[in-house]
């Protein structure tokens, strides 16, 4: 990898944006991006762009993003590419990689075969603060590096678990690197970087914790773990969304025994332990889980063969949108009512989501279905339909049916 492969990205993502998965399906017709680059850019171009695309294809010049870059480097925040050697290798096999990744810290902690991503509720029980911090801790002890999205509560928990014991723990941002939220955890920003851990975000530095991002986010937190621990999960935790993708991409999810099978505060444990999440009694059921899966498969086999086996614990369609129900807070009633209509459709939606939203508007469809009308891989159009349920555009129903919320 050069410097110079690095920019060709970063211009790619500011030419077709952010996580837009439209930069995988320019890059399928060229081996680099540079290539892709030189036809974009040339009257001899290959692959056909939309009116915006190719204004911005026009009007971006690389040298934005190589001042970009440099002024990135300045602030001390580092810049990298899918094609980097720094990059982490968790997320290659994962839908819609991050193309280019910013980070502030020791990206190089990433590369342990012993991550964790660790998820939970930012208003935790005591019971549940204290099992995160043990557990986290105790974890790092033993040479695992702790993953999690710097919220408060768990997350905070869980990190400086880490870092109060001099170990790195790897924070994944829904916003640039550089911004300071949320605001009450600035102060520990300083023992986290000093312990060797890191700040990751595929969102450039300036970018704003708007939230839209975060669904995006949570696909990179989840595949980062080797395994995902859940340690409170209440009726609105985000932490099921994050187990559910965790599990898809095969990754094991274990999640800690309720103190009160009766409490509200812990539904989402009881939920996934119901489902088939491995309950967690001390850092050892994580770490025997992480080498015993890694014995049984290999890296490469890994995600498709773990995944056929999670088949059993992953969240049916039924399932999946009660549950969005609840952590939108939408009422059955509500959603009945809710209408969005063509024109109504959320502006942040990529083009591929939008494509399967104007699908949908002559009514449900199966998803195999859907598939075939729009020509785009199964694996794929599960994931897109999962962030457009978070958004609250379409529903799944019985049968694998999906039908745009009017």
């Amino acid at each position: 990898m050069t410097v110079d492969d690095t920019k060709y990205w970063l211009w790619l993502n500011m030419v077709f944006g952010t996580g837009n998965h439209r930069i995988w399906e320019i890059m399928s017709f060229f081996q680099t991006a540079e290539e892709a680059y030189a036809s974009l850019t040339s009257d001899e171009n290959i692959v056909s762009l939309n009116e915006k695309e190719l204004k911005n294809s026009a009007e971006i010049p690389l040298s934005n993003a190589e001042s970009f870059i440099a002024n990135c480097n300045r602030r001390g925040i580092g810049v990298i590419a899918c094609t980097s050697p720094e990059y982490p290798k968790q997320l290659e096999h994962i839908y819609n990689p991050p193309s280019v990744l910013y980070y502030k810290g020791n990206i190089s902690c990433l590369k342990t075969e012993l991550t964790v991503t660790a998820v939970g509720t930012r208003k935790a029980t005591a019971y549940s603060l204290k099992a995160a911090k043990e557990i986290c801790s105790e974890l790092s002890a033993r040479g695992a590096v702790i993953i999690s999205g710097f919220a408060m509560g768990i997350d905070l928990a869980c990190s400086m678990a880490a870092a109060e014991i001099g170990r790195p723990t790897v924070c994944v941002m829904g916003c640039g690197v550089d911004v300071d939220y949320p605001k009450q955890n600035f102060a520990y920003r300083d023992p986290i970087l000093a312990a060797g851990g890191v700040f990751v975000s595929e969102f450039p530095p300036g970018t704003p914790p708007i939230s839209p991002n975060f669904p995006k986010r949570n696909r990179i937190l989840a595949a980062l773990g080797r395994a995902v621990v859940v340690f409170e999960a209440g009726t609105r935790s985000g932490s099921l969304i994050t187990a559910n993708l965790a599990a898809g991409q095969g990754r094991e999810v274990l999640c800690l025994p309720p103190a009160d099978i009766f409490s509200e505060a812990f539904v989402g444990n009881i939920k996934l332990l119901r489902d088939g999440a491995i309950p967690m009694y001390s850092a050892s059921d994580v770490i025997d889980c992480i080498t015993f899966r890694k014995k049984q498969y290999t890296a490469e086999a890994m995600p498709k063969r773990a995944a056929e086996n999670y088949a059993a614990k992953t969240l049916t369609n039924e399932e999946m949108t009660e549950m969005m129900k609840v952590l939108n807070g939408i009422s059955d009633e509500q959603q009945t009512k809710r209408e969005i209509s063509k024109a109504q459709l959320p502006d942040d939606l990529s083009e591929q989501q939008r494509r399967i939203a104007e699908a949908l508007e002559n009514g449900p469809l199966h998803a195999d279905e859907l598939a075939s009308l729009l020509e785009i891989d199964t694996g794929e159009l599960m994931t897109e339909l999962t962030e457009l349920e978070i958004f609250g555009t379409v529903r799944s129903l019985p049968g694998k049916m999906y039908e745009l919320i009017r």
